[in-house]
């Protein structure tokens, strides 16, 4: 069965492994109800999420991945089974009641450790923000509102990913050939970002982001959705009720960051606008005002022409074999961890070539495992991810539970005559996710509630953004990058100016982050919103971004990180800025440093999200940063390095 899970040989298993978590979660319940206060509670409770999150997490995979429809179908409903189980038993008001008396009990909580209380708060939060706290009727509203809000998220992202379609005549016959043809119209799937014609671009950016009125009204509703099951559970906006426990801990600090951040980047963004125009105006001597459709395109051409980094140059040094091999050096000179690649049983793994890999420690032995789905096939989701399919706990029995997770890439099939390469991208973002893998591997807490990277989404990112560093640092990189044919080293200058054609137009890049981020919190902030959302985009764009809203269009409604961040986009940036401040202080000089390998592990992934985020960012840091030490870090990684440029030059 998949994952080893004897059930799930088939698609009928799902209802099979659905229905066996729901009786179990039910003899949990009746057990919670009935047993005296103590760390015993907590320990049900963890349980009971157990128990659900074993078929929802997996489900969650398998209903995106999974090559075959009925797999895929019958993991969608279960997921929608066990989510629906989740909010009713957040609104349990006797199962609450059991966890109440553990929390008022002050001698039993003094004496519990500091991981066991904080679990116990995070569930009694969960029952919080659900509403349990209300009279049975709005109870009942707030399960119907986040009933609610799940169809509303689920419908509005297929939206986002809807073509235009447009017809034929109304563009230049000269262009039409980009656009996939369908009777008298043209279908537009996408912004064409990179093409080199204007043309396109601007007929891209007009047709696809074209206000589609049903989108729009979806739109409305879950922003005024969450907004009501926010103020009903008792708080202001539903960005303060997405958070609270977060690193930033409220929209204020938030708004605060977004802002003095965009401060420290407007001249050096007004810079960046002022190369690409002139860049443009080489190209386009009648038309050379910059629009939002060029900022990508030109970015990506004075990358190419101040640095030559061609791909198709750097490809051949990242076979996957050597990048693995990498990986497995670093891990094992900074963590003492090794990977392991392991045989796997008929029908566990979803197609032929996921790999598995074991993760063992050079004295705590297994960690845990790893599934590989790196390569591209029909059908498959094309975005790189990282999914915990199972959570690590603390056995009853004194075993510990091995995490397992997939790591979800989209790379080329070797060929007859090479390996699978990789361009420098994909390599990036290759260690991007196994940043988080680590995390699931050595975030092994007594509970599975809190293991990994169930944790804060502002602090989530740190660990695989930290792995970006490592990735883009020659001393890293001159471990593995061997050409394919020749063995011969990748050359010192190339990965300098790889590094360096990062910062080329960066604070414009960085820019556009901020203005998404302040637009998402505008809408999760207070309602009623003071103007459509269309009216609100042309605001913050053309105050925070700085390129001019293009009219009847909504680009709002291509977002579709409102639905996975909503009201926490910002954390990318935040993120970032500790990863930015780890890598300086603990790694830059030696990015081998196993002391400081083992600090990390102790103070930054060894908790989970079973302690407070600021808290391990201190113990890391050894000092409790600022906003204003944040936008200071982001912003000094966009200062061109002095040795790079006069090697250069």
């Amino acid at each position: 069965g998949l994952f080893g899970v004897p059930e799930l040989s088939c698609p009928e298993g799902f209802q099979e492994a659905q229905d066996k978590a729901l009786q179990e979660s039910e003899q949990l319940v009746q057990k919670a109800c009935s047993t005296p206060p103590g760390p015993e509670t907590v320990m049900i409770f963890d349980e009971l999420s157990d128990s659900l999150c074993r078929v929802a997490d997996l489900a969650d995979f398998v209903k995106i991945a999974h090559p075959d429809f009925a797999f895929r179908e019958a993991a969608e409903e279960a997921c929608r089974n066990i989510g629906t189980v989740v909010e009713k038993l957040n609104t349990d008001v006797e199962l609450c009641q059991s966890l109440r008396r553990l929390l008022a009990d002050e001698i039993v909580m003094s004496s519990l450790d500091p991981e066991t209380r904080r679990v116990a708060e995070l569930f009694m939060f969960d029952f919080e923000i659900s509403g349990i706290h209300l009279d049975e009727e709005k109870r009942k509203k707030a399960v119907n509102l986040n009933v609610r809000i799940l169809d509303l998220c689920n419908e509005f992202l297929t939206g986002t990913h809807l073509p235009n379609k447009i017809d034929k005549h109304v563009l230049p016959e000269h262009i039409r050939y980009n656009f996939t043809a369908e009777g008298n119209y043209l279908q537009v799937a996408g912004l064409h970002a990179d093409c080199p014609d204007d043309l396109v671009r601007e007929a891209a950016y007009k047709i696809f982001l074209y206000p589609n009125a049903e989108q729009l009204s979806r739109l409305e509703e879950l922003l005024a959705s969450r907004n009501s099951l926010a103020q009903l559970v008792g708080y202001d906006t539903f960005a303060h009720r997405a958070l609270q426990g977060t690193m930033a801990k409220n929209p204020e600090t938030v708004r605060q960051f977004l802002e003095k951040l965009s401060d420290q980047l407007s001249k050096r963004t007004q810079k960046d606008f002022e190369m690409m125009t002139k860049m443009k105006m080489k190209v386009n001597p009648q038309n050379s005002k910059l629009m939002p459709w060029d900022h990508p395109y030109y970015s990506g051409v004075l990358r190419a022409e101040r640095y030559n980094i061609d791909p198709g140059l750097y490809c051949p040094f990242f076979s996957l074999g050597a990048c693995m091999e990498g990986l497995n050096s670093l891990f094992s000179r900074l963590l003492g961890i090794s990977l392991y690649a392991e045989q796997t049983q008929r029908g566990e793994v979803w197609s032929e070539d996921v790999r598995k890999l074991a993760v063992v420690h050079e004295t705590e032995g297994l960690l845990g495992y790893i599934y590989c789905d790196f390569f591209q096939r029909p059908d498959k989701p094309h975005q790189d991810c990282h999914f915990t399919v199972r959570g690590g706990r603390l056995r009853e029995n004194g075993e510990y539970q091995l995490p397992v997770v997939v790591l979800m890439l989209s790379l080329p099939h070797s060929t007859r005559t090479a390996p699978t390469l990789l361009s420098p991208g994909m390599m990036e973002n290759l260690f991007h996710e196994m940043g988080h893998a680590m995390h699931s591997m050595l975030g092994r807490t007594r509970y599975q509630h809190v293991t990994g990277t169930r944790c804060p989404t502002d602090f989530a990112e740190v660990p695989s953004i930290l792995m970006e560093y490592f990735a883009n640092d020659y001393r890293v990189v001159n471990q593995f990058a061997r050409h394919y044919k020749t063995g011969q080293p990748l050359p010192k200058n190339m990965v300098s100016r790889l590094c360096e054609s990062k910062k080329v137009c960066a604070a414009a890049d960085m820019q556009l982050q901020v203005f998404y981020a302040a637009l998402d919190q505008i809408y999760h902030g207070k309602h009623p919103l003071k103007k459509s959302t269309t009216e609100i985009l042309k605001e913050t764009q053309e105050k925070v971004y700085g390129l001019p809203y293009v009219p009847n269009t909504a680009w709002q409604l291509r977002f579709s990180h409102l639905v996975g961040y909503g009201a926490k986009y910002y954390s990318y940036l935040m993120s970032r800025a500790v990863a930015s401040m780890v890598w300086k202080q603990c790694f830059a000089q030696d990015p081998f440093d196993r002391a400081m390998g083992e600090r990390y592990r102790r103070e930054m992934l060894a908790h989970g999200g079973g302690k407070e985020p600021m808290l391990m960012v201190q113990g890391m840091l050894q000092k409790s940063p600022s906003v204003e030490d944040f936008v200071d870090a982001l912003v000094s990684d966009l200062d061109q390095d002095f040795e790079t440029f006069i090697m250069d030059s």
